[in-house]
């Protein structure tokens, strides 16, 4: 078995790793795992937003009140 051989082997095995590990994470992260944590997760940016309403609101009726 020669040198050149040896190194179109190894890049075989290496890409079949390579395409394995892929599927393997596809289907980890569609399959095994629930919607409602990436719909949960999707929504992070915008709980500052709600946050912040709900303490403008809050604010502005306790200035009412006092005002």
């Amino acid at each position: 078995m020669s040198l050149e051989n040896f190194f179109i082997d190894t890049r075989s095995v290496i890409t079949t790793v390579s395409f394995i590990t892929f599927v393997g994470i596809i289907v980890w992260t569609y399959l095994l795992h629930r919607a409602s944590d990436f719909n949960e997760a999707a929504m992070l940016p915008f709980a500052d937003e709600q946050a912040d309403s709900q303490v403008d609101s809050k604010t502005s009726s306790t200035e009412n009140q006092h005002g």
